[in-house]
């Protein structure tokens, strides 16, 4: 299944979804990648409490990369996983969603609240596009010991720079650079650390 706007690309929907292009969504090789890291992030979830090496082992295998001494409890929401690298001695609270339709990178000792969202798909504008199912992404770095509070969503393209605290229900909507408070929709600059 192809669009019209692609004229006679020859790429797959996982090459395009990659270069950060338009793609289309329902794709079937897409769709199976997506439904194992769904059915990974479950079984991640079910074995987290009972037996920690095991649950580690699925972690490994879901995400792109993983540091030594992560924390991530369940329930874990992601679109690929392979797209999502975490680095060493970061934790992260309950109720985790990271679309990563493009890459997610979060650095070193970061500190993620419950129900954070860090969403990289963008849809387009245009209505008849949208009903096609296309959709694009774009990457979110999270810096070095960063804190996202609770509920706090990052939105596509977002770089968050290191040392830096996102507060509680923040929603960033463009990038933040390293040591400051940032809070509130959309976030801004309160405070320099």
């Amino acid at each position: 299944m192809t669009h019209p706007s692609f004229g006679n690309d020859p790429r797959s929907m996982r090459e395009r979804m990659e270069a950060g292009e338009n793609y289309l969504a329902t794709d079937v090789e897409l769709a199976r990648a997506s439904q194992r890291a769904i059915m990974l992030a479950h079984r991640y979830g079910q074995l987290w409490a009972e037996d920690r090496d095991a649950a580690e082992a699925i972690l490994e295998e879901l995400l792109g990369d993983v540091g030594e001494d992560v924390e991530i409890r369940p329930p874990l929401y992601v679109d690929y996983g392979s797209y999502l690298t975490i680095g060493p001695r970061t934790f992260i609270n309950y109720n985790f969603t990271a679309l990563d339709v493009a890459p997610i990178t979060i650095g070193a000792d970061v500190l993620i609240g419950p129900g954070v969202q860090l969403l990289t798909p963008t849809h387009p504008l245009e209505p008849e596009l949208r009903r096609d199912k296309l959709e694009a992404a774009k990457p979110i770095t999270i810096g070095d010991n960063v804190w996202l509070g609770g509920g706090v969503i990052v939105l596509p393209g977002v770089s968050i720079g290191e040392n830096t605290v996102v507060g509680s229900g923040s929603v960033v909507t463009k990038d933040l650079p390293a040591n400051v408070v940032a809070v509130g929709n959309p976030a801004r600059i309160t405070k320099n650390l």
